[in-house]
C-alpha cells in the first residue's frame, strides 16, 4: 500500500486571474515548466504533472502546451525563467525552490507554481503558507522536517552505528535547514554526522571515497534535485563500497536502494498540475495556500538489504508503505 495523502485543495468561488488568458495559443494556454535535470531522467513526475493537469481539463498537445527549460546547475535558472518570460507563457511551474525564486524575480504578472523541499516562507518566497500572495503558490514538502525519521530509520536497521554521513549540495537553498535538523538528530541519537558537499556528478567518486575513509556506518540523500539526477551513479557507489543508504522517494529503492523516506515527488507534481490547472481557469495563485504533504513513503528493498547484510527488523518491515522482495 502507498500512501500519498496530501491536505485538501481548498475550494470556494474562484476569483478571476486577470492574466490567466494572457498567452493563449491556437491549441491552447503555453505552460512554461522550469525545473532542475533533464527530460529523459524527469519522465516520472512530468508525467505526474500532466496527470494533474489533465484531471482539471488541459491536456498536453490537444488543447494546452508545455514548453520544457532543464537546468544542469542552480546558476542556469534565472536565465531559463527570463526564457520563458520572454516567450510570453500564461503560467510557470517551477522546482525546486531556487526555481521557483527564478520565476519570481523574473516575473510579477505570470502566474507562478512551484514545488519545494525547503521551507517558502522563511525563505522569503512567499508571505505565508495559507496566503502567499501576489503571483505565486505551490508545494512545499518542508522536507527537513522529515530529517530526524531518516536519521532513526537507519539507527533501527544498523543498532550500533556511531557514524554518519550526509550528501549535501552546498548550492541548494534547502540545504542550510536539512544541515541544521541532522545536527539536531545526531545529537539526539548520540551519533556523530558529517557533511559531504557534492556540487556536480564528478564530485562523487571522492566523496564516496571520503565516506569509506571516515568508516561511516550509513549515510542520508538530502532532496535535491542534483542527486535526483545522479541517482544510478549514486546506487552503483553505494553498492561497490557496501554502504547502506536512505533516499529521498521511492524510486531510489525500487531502483536498488536499501531504504527510502519521503513525501511522493509523483503526488507532489500531480498537485501542481491541478493547481495550475485551477490558475488557468481563473483561480488567484496568490489566494491558493501552498499544500504541505501529510504522509510520507516508508519503503524497503530486502534484496539489498541481504546483500549488505543487514537484518530489517519486523517492526520497520510492519511500518513499511512497501517492501521490495
Amino acid at each position: 500500500m502507498r500512501r500519498r495523502d496530501f491536505i485538501t485543495l481548498l475550494g470556494g468561488t474562484a476569483a478571476c486571474w486577470p492574466l490567466a488568458a494572457r498567452a493563449q495559443q491556437p491549441g491552447g494556454p503555453l505552460i512554461g515548466f522550469l525545473s532542475m535535470g533533464s527530460g529523459d531522467r524527469g519522465t516520472f513526475f512530468v508525467d505526474a504533472f500532466r496527470k494533474g493537469l489533465a484531471e482539471t481539463g488541459y491536456v498536453e498537445g490537444t488543447n494546452a502546451t508545455i514548453e520544457y527549460r532543464w537546468a544542469t546547475k542552480y546558476n542556469e535558472l534565472p536565465a531559463l525563467a527570463k526564457e520563458l518570460v520572454d516567450r510570453q507563457v500564461t503560467i510557470i511551474v517551477a522546482s525546486p525552490l531556487s526555481g521557483g525564486f527564478a520565476a519570481k524575480a523574473a516575473t510579477k504578472t505570470i502566474p507562478i507554481v512551484f514545488a519545494s523541499g525547503g521551507d517558502p516562507v522563511e525563505a522569503g518566497l512567499v508571505d505565508s503558507l495559507n496566503h502567499p500572495g501576489g503571483n505565486i503558490t505551490g508545494v512545499a514538502e518542508m522536507a527537513f522536517q522529515i530529517v530526524p525519521k531518516r536519521f532513526q530509520y537507519l539507527r533501527d536497521l544498523i543498532p550500533g552505528a556511531t557514524i554518519f554521513a550526509m550528501l549535501v549540495n552546498p548550492a541548494a537553498r534547502s540545504t542550510a535547514a536539512a544541515s541544521a535538523a541532522a545536527l539536531t538528530a545526531a545529537r539526539t541519537l548520540g551519533v556523530q554526522v558529517h557533511f559531504l558537499d557534492v556540487k556536480t556528478g564528478e564530485d562523487l567518486p571522492r566523496v564516496f571515497a571520503t565516506l569509506s575513509e571516515l568508516h561511516a556506518d550509513a549515510f542520508i540523500v538530502t532532496p535535491d534535485a542534483l542527486f535526483n539526477f545522479e541517482r544510478e551513479q549514486i546506487l552503483t557507489l553505494a553498492a561497490r563500497y557496501r554502504v547502506p543508504g536512505i533516499y529521498t522517494e521511492r524510486v531510489w529503492a525500487t531502483s536498488g536502494g536499501l531504504i527510502s523516506y519521503a513525501s511522493s515527488l509523483p503526488g507532489v507534481f500531480r498537485q501542481l498540475g491541478l493547481y495550475a490547472g485551477r490558475i488557468l481557469k481563473g483561480e488567484k495563485p496568490g489566494d491558493l495556500p501552498v499544500q504541505q504533504p501529510t504522509t510520507f513513503e516508508l519503503v524497503v528493498n530486502l534484496k539489498t538489504a541481504k546483500a549488505l547484510g543487514l537484518s530489517v527488523p519486523a517492526t520497520l518491515l510492519t511500518t513499511a508503505d512497501e517492501v521490495i522482495e
